[in-house]
């Protein structure tokens, strides 16, 4: 089972997760992250770090976002690996508690 990154990052894309990581498992979009499922141990460091609570065990994703586990499958196989922190897009903050927001995706 791996974990999940759902609506609440796109346009935040804070990369606290990245940084405790031991595996690598992230991919990085202009405006989201996702979790590489065939990379990802479940460890769940990243969890803990997300300040938006976008990541979530596959098992435990919220109602109505279960379509972001095969949206993290297909952009992982298309997005190239981050593997240090940066900086969140310079207007996470006010986009932080935004909901339905997938229309806000840059794939």
């Amino acid at each position: 089972m791996a974990y999940v990154v759902t609506e609440s990052c796109i346009r935040c894309k804070y990369t606290d997760c990245v940084d405790v990581c031991p595996v690598d498992c992230f991919r990085e979009g202009e405006n989201f992250l996702v979790i590489d499922p065939d990379e990802c141990i479940d460890c769940t460091l990243c969890v803990a770090e997300c300040p938006v609570e976008a990541i979530y065990a596959e098992d435990d994703v919220p109602a109505g976002q279960e379509h972001f586990i095969a949206l993290n499958a297909e952009l992982s196989k298309k997005w190239r690996p981050i593997i240090e922190r940066k900086d969140p897009l310079p207007d996470a903050e006010q986009w932080a508690t935004v909901k339905n927001k997938l229309d806000q995706l840059k794939r």
